[in-house]
């Protein structure tokens, strides 16, 4: 069942690579707002997109793959089911950002790039969500939390958990 699963996932990320693609010249030039749109799409690059954008773009697969993995915008894992992104930009970064960073990475039990082994969340920094007023800034998904403190951390992660077993209808005093 899972090599079936796998099978359509990459059937699925072809056809999707390829709708992408036509929206593009097959100019060396595109090959960041290539890598951008697959992304955006599909959540990270897997590698039969790599290859099948350096095919398109008649670049050599290493080519596209030094690409992606130079700029730190790209991700060549899944996401977790709730991504984290801590803003470090300048007011974050002033406010404390990197101890929330440090705070989730501990919680989480994972560094910023990292997928949990359960697969439920994702740890990411970024350099700006534009909400400075409310630094220091995590995004859990696209749901904003302003002014962040370490002890904000536990609250966010008990409140997805709760989330978590309503929506598979458990009570959370069974077991």
């Amino acid at each position: 069942m899972r090599q079936s699963s796998s099978t359509t996932d990459e059937k699925e990320i072809r056809e999707t690579v390829a709708i992408i693609l036509q929206n593009f010249s097959p100019l060396k030039e595109n090959l960041i707002p290539i890598l951008q749109s697959v992304q955006s799409a599909v959540g990270y690059i897997p590698q039969p997109a790599m290859k099948q954008v350096a095919s398109f773009l008649a670049v050599p697969a290493g080519e596209v793959f030094g690409v992606a993995t130079f700029y730190n915008q790209f991700r060549l894992i899944p996401p977790g089911k709730h991504p984290v992104k801590v803003c470090l930009g300048t007011a974050c970064h002033v406010k404390g950002g990197n101890i929330i960073l440090e705070e989730w990475k501990r919680r989480l039990g994972i560094d910023e790039g990292g997928v949990t082994q359960d697969r439920e969340f994702s740890l990411d920094r970024v350099a700006c969500v534009g909400c400075c007023a409310l630094a220091p800034v995590v995004l859990v998904e696209e749901e904003v939390f302003g002014t962040m403190s370490p002890s904000a951390v536990e609250g966010i992660l008990l409140r997805i958990r709760i989330e978590k077993e309503r929506r598979s209808g458990c009570g959370g005093n069974e077991e």
